[in-house]
């Protein structure tokens, strides 16, 4: 847990998630991160009675990445708000395969969620049930067969990035779900949560933080180097 733990305040804390890392329990009954985090620091701290933690936000199970924790109530309902806002910029690395796309462009669909399977319905146009989802990509590097994308985020809607990508033509690779042709060896896919930024809820400082890409993984090594 130590390793994962890129920021750490008396006020809130920051993973690094592994691919298969659940961020709250579910239906699986896995031990989750929120569980994980409060043993380490029960341990690590010598807490003789519950250790508070919230979780801020989520990203998927096959996703990895950037994730906020909170250790204070106070600071919970004051991150949670600032969620809502917008106020936290998420930005996401998603590796995808080598096709004829725009170098950059403003992705704006409409998402239904299909409690069924979990999955996004993507539509083109308003349509009844369904919200407005909108990200921006960039290509920012291009390896031997995959095109590195960076996105920005501009609404958190359920399997955003990886429904808007596919609805493009370039569904992220392993994502099966999604339409990738095929699934990664770990079972994940190679979306990243790659930075966070914000303005420190209690002290007002800016905090920015990137993470590190899965080692394990050689394409995610090569879009790094």
């Amino acid at each position: 847990m130590k390793e994962q733990i890129v920021y750490e305040d008396n006020h809130l804390l920051v993973i690094n998630k592994k691919v298969g890392q659940l961020v709250q329990g579910d239906k699986t009954g896995d031990e989750s991160l929120l569980e994980s985090i409060k043993n380490y620091i029960k341990v690590r701290d010598a807490k003789p009675g519950n250790v508070f933690l919230g979780l801020v936000h989520r990203i998927d199970r096959p996703t990895s990445g950037l994730v906020i924790y909170a250790k204070t109530s106070k600071a919970l309902s004051r991150l949670t708000q600032m969620v809502k806002n917008r106020e936290i910029k998420k930005t996401y690395w998603a590796v995808v395969g080598k096709e004829m796309i725009p170098q950059s462009q403003r992705l704006v669909h409409y998402l239904k969620k299909n409690e069924k399977n979990n999955k996004a319905i993507v539509f083109p146009k308003a349509t009844d049930g369904a919200k407005e989802a909108i990200l921006t990509y960039h290509v920012i590097k291009t390896l031997d067969n995959y095109l590195l994308l960076e996105i920005d985020l501009e609404t958190g809607r359920h399997h955003q990035i990886r429904a808007q990508l596919s609805k493009t033509g370039v569904p992220i690779k392993g994502d099966l779900k999604y339409g990738s042709p095929r699934s990664n060896p770990d079972g994940g896919i190679n979306l990243h949560a790659r930075r966070l930024e914000f303005i420190h809820p209690v002290t007002k400082e800016k905090i920015e933080i990137v993470a590190p890409v899965p080692q394990n993984d050689a394409v995610w090594r090569a879009c790094e180097e």
